[in-house]
């Protein structure tokens, strides 16, 4: 479970990681990464999850499953960095470890130092 701190509840913010943040998609989710300039802010994430992954039980497991792959996934991300993971219809058949291997492999490939 995450954390209040660590939680995206604003549509503002949303709307800011998703149009100005880099973007990984993948089969199962897509990630947006928006790093700011607040570093001594925690890492926040949020989630949206639309009608097309499934009725209510279905999209409340993904959500509590993409929360529990976030909450592995804090001392990995940045300060300061917010994150939103948009779930694709195909996430709702996908297991954990098929979820947190796409996540992860979005998270590392947005947060790592770009090379001069």
């Amino acid at each position: 479970m995450l954390a209040r701190p660590h939680r995206l509840t604003r549509g503002d913010d949303y709307r800011m990681v998703v149009r100005r943040g880099s973007r990984c998609g993948g089969v199962r989710v897509v990630t947006s990464i928006l790093t700011t300039s607040d570093a001594e802010r925690a890492a926040r994430f949020g989630f949206i999850i639309s009608k097309q992954v499934g009725n209510a039980v279905i999209r409340n497991t993904v959500r509590r499953r993409l929360k529990a792959v976030c909450a592995e996934l804090l001392p990995v991300v940045p300060q300061g960095t917010d994150v939103v993971i948009r779930a694709l219809p195909a996430s709702a058949t996908a297991s954990f470890a098929e979820l947190r291997t796409d996540v992860q492999r979005c998270v590392t490939r947005l947060t790592r130092p770009v090379a001069p």
